[in-house]
């Protein structure tokens, strides 16, 4: 039995596209591919309704492969896969197209292929096996790009990629995303994009899984970047499931373990410095150096008052981001000290030259 996974619609509002399978039937299958190829593609964002059978929404394409059942002729059923031209080659009828069609409307143009064989021919298309679905993702994620996600089956139980599944293949977000108003673009004509937005904060707040949307192939997921975020709002956002576990920073200079470190998503610097084994003796406690590498390849530098006391805060304890890099100073003390060790480190050597000598004469 196939599992049904909700897709949610369109709102209302939008309109429907409506093609009678019944006209559809009288038709060739390539002019069935032709005119209803974006229609059944409406329904998958945004509306709030019961679950829907995927089955009715999934589009065939190369990669695919189907079984088609043709009642009372076993001889002329069996798998067959989509091949590069969106076509399926079946016995007696040859090629049909079915690129764009739903595994419904396949069945319909295959019935029609058959009727100069079969009288009232009864078909049925089922999935076998479906191809990668390709998702573009871009803004605020670690590795923006385009992914191949794997459609997982079990005992014909396909299960789709939702949007928090994309958004961790492509790393996870960062700690500027802004979750309020994720987009996904999708192609409703060759020349069309419906663009939906989602609040994925209700996601980590709630646990609305309504919020966590099942992706077709070809949709775009953009991230923008939020202006402001709040200590609790960035909290909540380190502890989201599609959030990186770590990131890597730096902190070099006076601590007790200087070097590469993994702090989790939204750590502050000031947590970063304690990671780091906290001041040793000769440190400058006052302040440290922040210095970031910024996507647009220029680095900033900033002094950052180091109060322990001090909660998450731009100015006192700034939210680290991958790769920043955290100096720590020595104090005026530490630095007059090794001044006045190097300059009188040639006259004790030759001190300890001529004591030595004198030991030795006496």
């Amino acid at each position: 039995m196939t599992r049904f996974r909700p897709y949610p619609l369109l709102p209302a509002s939008t309109g429907w596209i409506v093609v009678s399978l019944i006209t559809l039937s009288t038709l060739s299958p390539g002019y069935a591919q032709t005119v209803d190829q974006y229609s059944d593609s409406l329904p998958l964002i945004g509306d709030q309704r019961s679950e829907v059978n995927w089955t009715a929404n999934y589009r065939l394409g190369p990669g695919d492969v189907v079984k088609v059942d043709i009642f009372g002729a076993p001889e002329y059923s069996g798998e067959a896969p989509v091949l590069q031209d969106g076509t399926v080659n079946l016995l007696r009828v040859g090629r049909v197209a079915v690129q764009g069609l739903t595994f419904e409307q396949a069945a319909t143009a295959i019935a029609t292929s058959f009727g100069t064989y079969i009288r009232r021919p009864v078909i049925t298309v089922s999935p076998v096996s479906l191809r990668p679905i390709r998702i573009a993702v871009s803004g605020e994620v670690n590795r923006p790009g385009a992914y191949s996600i794997e459609t997982s089956s079990e005992n014909q139980d396909f299960d789709f990629p939702s949007l928090t599944e994309a958004i961790s293949q492509a790393g996870g977000i960062t700690a500027q995303a802004n979750l309020k108003e994720v987009e996904i673009r999708r192609s409703i004509s060759p020349n069309q994009k419906q663009v939906t937005t989602i609040n994925l904060w209700d996601l980590i707040k709630t646990g609305d899984l309504n919020q966590d949307v099942v992706l077709q192939g070809g949709d775009e997921v953009y991230i923008p970047t939020a202006t402001a975020l709040s200590p609790e709002e960035s909290t909540e956002l380190a502890s989201a499931s599609f959030a990186p576990t770590s990131i890597k920073v730096y902190v070099a200079g006076e601590v007790e373990q200087p070097g590469l470190i993994e702090v989790p998503l939204n750590t502050p610097l000031n947590q970063a410095v304690l990671i780091a084994g906290g001041f040793n003796r000769r440190a400058d406690q006052r302040a440290v150096k922040l210095v970031r590498l910024n996507p647009n390849g220029s680095v900033t530098e900033r002094e950052v008052p180091v109060d322990f006391s001090q909660g998450i805060g731009e100015e006192s304890n700034p939210i680290l981001m991958p790769q920043d890099i955290v100096v720590v100073r020595r104090s005026g003390a530490a630095s007059v000290g090794d001044t006045t060790d190097l300059l009188l480190n040639p006259v004790t050597r030759i001190l300890n030259t001529i004591f030595g000598i004198t030991n030795l004469l006496f």
